[in-house]
């Protein structure tokens, strides 16, 4: 019985796919299969996929629906007990799954298995991020989930692994977002059950490619709606304190494209303590120094040098 199904969404990836699917193989820990959902690629993905021979390879395809269906489906598919996320441009390192496997024997009961993860750059720079309270060697359940994830997130949809039990207590992810549909799932989760964290690297989230998600403009995209949250944020600070710097994140992005109503309606509901005085003080900033500062923040980002405003 294999252990680990692996669930890749797959649109538009052909100069990717062949790199991400042989992270797989290359795996020391080989009880998994492979569910890849095919979300309709206009290019040769799904080509470079049947080069390779491996009967743990599944295909399934569905007319271009988003990642969340794609992820769905692909939850719905898996034969075994815990699913792994992995994006069709992202790497494992070899020891990806074992890692995860080992922590899930040593923290049982658990709604997020996590690994740490490195980002990498156009030059060949990696950044590996720092959590909030987590020291570089801690490996165990993380005492609070959402003051953790400032401002780097400890989950992401290629380094890590949930229990498929755990989707049909909390649902599965929400097809009505095209921006943040993972993070929302992240939410719903460690809301209700602890997180785990592993003290190893073994994901690359390779920064510089730009998804089609990322190339959509903020006003063709649909975001979460925060008041799906507004019940838990009363009750808990630290959450509150994590969607303000999602809010703020989007505040921004309508502003620079000319959405002065959505931009302003986003900001009155963060609580500014939440939110440092550099932020603010670029939040009012002109829109014309926005644009300016954005293209800057792109190019240096593209020469390895990471940085949030949000610290």
């Amino acid at each position: 019985m294999a252990f680990f199904s692996i669930v890749i969404p797959l649109y538009n990836k052909a100069d990717y796919i062949e790199s991400t699917l042989k992270s797989i193989l290359n795996q020391t820990f080989t009880d998994y299969e492979i569910i890849i959902i095919n979300d309709g690629s206009t290019d040769n993905s799904i080509a470079k996929v049947l080069q390779f021979n491996d009967s743990r390879i599944q295909i399934y395809n569905q007319k271009n629906q988003g990642a969340a269906v794609a992820r769905n489906l692909g939850i719905e598919k898996a034969k075994y007990d815990y699913i792994a996320f992995l994006d069709a441009d992202d790497l494992w390192k070899a020891n990806h799954l074992e890692t995860l496997k080992t922590l899930i024997l040593n923290f049982p009961n658990v709604g997020i298995f996590a690994s740490r993860y490195e980002l990498v750059f156009k030059n060949g720079k990696n950044y590996i991020p720092k959590f909030k309270g987590l020291s570089a060697d801690f490996e165990g359940i993380i005492p609070n989930y959402f003051e953790t994830s400032l401002p780097y997130p400890v989950a992401t949809s290629s380094s890590i692994v949930i229990p498929k039990c755990i989707f049909k207590k909390v649902g599965y992810f929400k097809s009505s977002i095209s921006s943040g549909q993972d993070v929302d799932m992240w939410i719903r989760i460690a809301l209700k059950y602890r997180v785990a964290i592993s003290n190893k690297v073994t994901a690359s989230y390779l920064h510089y490619i730009e998804n089609s998600l990322s190339k959509t403009p903020i006003l063709e995209k649909k975001i979460k709606d925060f008041n799906d949250y507004k019940e838990q944020e009363e009750s808990n600070p630290s959450l509150k304190k994590y969607l303000d710097i999602y809010r703020i994140e989007y505040a921004l992005q309508y502003k620079i494209a000319g959405e002065n109503k959505k931009s302003e309606e986003l900001f009155k509901n963060i609580l500014k303590k939440n939110i440092s005085f550099k932020t603010k003080a670029i939040y009012f900033l002109p829109r014309y120094i926005l644009i300016f500062l954005l293209k800057i923040k792109k190019l240096l980002r593209k020469n390895g040098f990471n940085f949030s405003i949000y610290q």
